[in-house]
């Protein structure tokens, strides 16, 4: 600590930043490592397992479908096919009206005329009888006017992703002062089952380079760093996997690719509300006093970050090279959260399935923040972890992986074709 304080009145003196930038010198695969030149200078790592098996086909047919014939396509066709209508509605103080339009029914134009001529006098012109001036009435409130109206209506096809489909990829996405080592346990078990697994670290996380201006570290630039990866790796059928800040990254590239993003998970990623920046927090200090008080940083956020703080969870923070980013890095990530655009309208437009994994000892994002994106989410499941908190992925691997593994194999019972979404 004494290291840390004497670095931190040093970098004051000079006036530079304690922080290690600059890029790395090689692109090339090491150690299961792919390194990606997103942009020149700009290079992110990668942990890239692609399973060592046949070319199976991409999607094997289930029970009962193994037939030919128009019937077995007919089946096939149907088989996880989700109806997904809604109809949004923002007025302009802010209020989200969600409802679930009905289906109009066709009346038959000989019928619509009898109707008519049954319905006995026409409308009355002129000023009713009770009000002869034609004044109006006070108490009558006026009709709302919407700001913008959405109207959700396509069909989604929700397969079971097994680790022998080779058009399956999973993508995993860290927050703020992680690391892909924070997947570790996640990473391996998808991994022996088969699945293709990808795994970056953001810009100035982890063993990717670290640009010396903090311009490189909004959400904007990190979300492009994240649809690169996203369009060099994805196949037919991809599930997003997030954390924290990792989960506004999972929900950026399912708007922005709502025919390959097939399912996504969000683990402790908070409600459904636009991204700003905080101009009262401690991160806005200059870079040189974070570096001075990055010990009682790290002490913080081991005590909300996890549900015990004893020797196992200070192992499980080291070895998964979580807060451990430059003081610059910090303060650019934590000011850089600006995305006006991802607000609750923004997350109701999604057509895709979602779990939500919540830590119930969570100090950072409160239990409600999780379940009011459940609600506004068109097909969402929220579980929540009694055991778990923030780093809930660290604390219970195996609870962890056994719920992404069975959304991974869910699929809804659509044996009519004719399910609707809002699936709770």
């Amino acid at each position: 600590m004494l290291t840390t304080i004497t670095d931190g009145f040093l970098c004051c003196l000079l006036g530079k930043s304690p922080n290690a930038v600059g890029p790395l010198d090689s692109v090339e695969s090491r150690d299961g490592f792919t390194f990606l030149e997103v942009k020149p200078g700009r290079i992110l790592r990668i942990r890239h397992d692609v399973p060592n098996r046949p070319q199976f086909p991409p999607e094997f047919p289930e029970e009962g479908e193994e037939e030919g014939g128009e019937e077995g396509e007919t089946r096939r066709r149907r088989r996880g096919a989700v109806r997904c209508r809604r109809r949004i509605t923002l007025y302009r103080n802010g209020q989200l009206l969600i409802e679930k339009p009905r289906r109009r029914r066709r009346v038959p134009k000989r019928r619509a005329r009898s109707q008519r001529r049954r319905a006995g006098n026409p409308r009355p012109v002129g000023n009713p009888v009770g009000n002869p001036l034609g004044i109006p009435n006070p108490a009558k409130r006026r009709k709302r006017k919407p700001k913008k109206v959405v109207t959700v209506d396509c069909e989604k096809r929700i397969t079971s992703c097994k680790g022998t489909h080779g058009d399956v990829v999973l993508f995993f996405i860290h927050g703020v002062g992680g690391s892909l080592d924070i997947w570790k346990e996640q990473l391996e078990f998808f991994a022996k089952l088969g699945y293709e697994v990808v795994a970056p670290d953001l810009a100035g996380h982890g063993c990717s380079s670290a640009p010396p201006v903090a311009a490189a570290y909004t959400f904007y630039a990190l979300a492009e760093d994240m649809r690169a990866v996203f369009q060099r790796y994805a196949k037919r059928r991809n599930i997003l996997v997030g954390h924290s800040y990792g989960v506004s990254f999972c929900t950026f590239l399912a708007h922005e690719y709502p025919e390959l993003v097939h399912k996504v998970i969000m683990i402790n990623g908070g409600g459904p509300t636009a991204l700003e920046p905080s101009l009262c927090s401690i991160f806005n200090l200059p870079p040189c006093v974070l570096h001075c008080l990055s010990p009682c940083l790290a002490w913080s956020f081991l005590k909300a970050g996890f549900a015990r703080q004893g020797a196992k969870e200070k192992q499980l923070l080291k070895e998964g090279n979580a807060f451990n980013v430059s003081s610059f890095v910090l303060r650019a990530m934590m000011s850089g959260q600006y995305w006006p655009e991802g607000d609750e309208l923004y997350h109701a437009e999604l057509a895709v399935p979602v779990l939500l994994v919540h830590g119930m000892h969570d100090k950072f994002v409160p239990v409600e923040e999780d379940q009011r994106m459940a609600e506004i989410l068109l097909i969402a499941f929220l579980k929540v972890i009694d055991e778990g908190s923030h780093m809930v992925m660290l604390e219970c691997p195996d609870t962890v992986n056994t719920l992404l593994h069975e959304f991974v194999l869910w699929e809804p019972d659509t044996a009519d074709g004719d399910n609707d979404g809002d699936t709770k």
